[in-house]
């Protein structure tokens, strides 16, 4: 039997391939007809298929709880998320506008500090930032480019209307999903995704790679990704990214300092190191500049980047401007250096360093979203109206022991898109985290990871939290 949308309930919410009347949105008739003409029997077999191919191609990731860690697979939903191609166009010079500013903003606090002396942005919101690096102050990384790899996150709200929700600009994670993803909608919905003219991902490793080689400036350089080993959550993105570049996959046993260069050890002896993309935590990179406790840094790589020996993507010191205090004033970065307008709109957002904010999340906090400022992965992070009153309690007390490490948002109703479930399809709640490439100009990968909350009625999507993700076409 065929699946029949009148069974389809949006409840409310702004879905993402249908209105409130069930009429497809723009750039979704045709794959919302292609659904309708498949059995709900075809679509489950193509849904087990998809989930055996990533656990053949060894797709995992590690989700730690209390019990410890556990590995399997990302859970994937084969219905595509589709994005217009003219609502693309203006997310994309958004994230060109807003990845150009933080881009200079990171130059300037680490040298002339003019937004700090300007009155912009306080002092200490910068210097008690845990992302912020003393060390860095007085550096400009090759060609001037700090973050040359980064994942924004996207939300729609219940008006349709996209705003950032975060910056990651240090590690970010999920790109290999978003190319397996890809992969796994080639073979479900093959015609229809050739038919609906839709954007192609695929040269994103060649053009990280580009980047990668750009930063060097050297004709033929030696590139290597760095990571923490087998044990991280990621380390199959590490292993994925390498192997589709062509390049080494390294980690600190790998690695050692000589004279002022990065050397490889290799099975000819030493090989010079000309640009590393590190996976791993800026002060986890040099244990004689940063945390002399780190075991899986290279003692001496600072200073062999200091010297302008090796490039480093993301550059240390990045984390500053994901620090979600510091996101509350990203569009005043951007008014203060490109004297422009955000594009793309913040969420309201609530400093709890600021006494009235404070005030207003503590007497608040059964509506509110809070996060700690530094935390990643859903972790840190209080959702009002599905916690409880003792978890109301234990946030209000960490707030006032830690001002400066909270903010408080509005709870909002994320976008839902159409997922299969045991009976049919269902609306579930989801994201979007497109990734942005700086080398010879900013390049925006047309599409992106959908997060999905897979479990009903949750808002949280994050993979270390249990989350899904699903494909996302960009139209032409």
């Amino acid at each position: 039997m065929n699946y029949d949308f009148n069974n389809y309930k949006t409840e409310n919410f702004f879905d993402e391939m249908v209105d409130s009347h069930g009429s497809p949105r723009a750039g979704n008739q045709f794959l919302k007809e292609k659904i309708e003409n498949l059995s709900f029997d075809y679509l489950t077999s193509k849904q087990k298929a998809a989930e055996r191919s990533m656990v053949a191609a060894g797709i995992t990731f590690n989700v730690y709880s209390e019990d410890g860690g556990t590995e399997r697979i990302i859970p994937i939903d084969i219905v595509p998320r589709v994005i217009d191609s003219q609502e693309w166009d203006n997310l994309e010079k958004g994230l060109v506008q807003r990845i150009t500013a933080l881009n200079l903003f990171l130059q300037d606090i680490y040298n002339e500090q003019r937004i700090i002396n300007d009155g912009i942005i306080p002092r200490e919101i910068i210097e008690s930032s845990k992302g912020y690096l003393p060390e860095c102050k007085g550096l400009t990384p090759p060609k001037g480019v700090w973050i040359h790899i980064t994942g924004t996150d996207l939300i729609r709200d219940n008006n349709g209307i996209f705003t950032v929700l975060e910056d990651n600009l240090r590690c970010p994670s999920g790109v290999s999903y978003m190319l397996e993803n890809r992969e796994l909608s080639k073979q479900t919905f093959p015609d229809v995704l050739s038919q609906s003219n839709v954007r192609s991902i695929s040269e994103y490793p060649a053009k990280l790679l580009e980047v990668l080689r750009h930063i060097s400036g050297r004709p033929d350089p030696t590139v290597a990704v760095l990571t923490p080993g087998i044990y991280n959550s990621a380390y199959f993105e590490h292993s994925y990214l390498a192997q589709q570049m062509g390049v080494e996959l390294v980690d600190y046993r790998d690695l050692v300092v000589v004279g002022d260069y990065l050397k490889m050890r290799t099975t000819k002896g030493f090989q010079t190191v000309d640009v590393l993309y590190r996976r791993i935590d800026d002060t986890f990179l040099d244990p004689l500049t940063f945390n002399p406790q780190s075991l899986i840094g290279i003692p001496g790589l600072f200073e062999v980047y200091k010297k302008g020996n090796i490039g480093l993507a993301n550059a240390p010191g990045t984390g500053v401007a994901d620090d979600k205090v510091v996101y509350a004033y990203v569009p005043r970065i951007i008014k203060y250096y490109l004297g422009e307008e955000a594009i793309i709109p913040n969420v309201p957002t609530y400093l709890c360093g600021e006494p009235d904010s404070m005030k207003y999340v503590l007497e608040n906090i059964e509506q509110l979203v809070v996060k700690e400022a530094n935390e990643a992965g859903g972790y840190g992070m209080l959702i009002g109206p599905k916690a409880s009153k003792e978890e109301h309690e234990i946030f209000r007390e960490r707030i006032k022991a830690n001002p400066r490490n909270y903010i408080a948002q509005p709870t909002i109703s994320l976008s839902r898109s159409p997922c299969l479930v045991d009976d049919g399809l269902e609306g579930r709640h989801v994201d979007l985290r497109p990734y942005i490439l700086y080398g010879n100009g900013i390049h925006v990968t047309p599409g992106g990871l959908t997060r999905v909350a897979l479990k009903k009625g949750s808002l949280v999507v994050n993979s270390s939290q249990g989350g899904g993700s699903k494909d996302t076409w960009v139209l032409k």
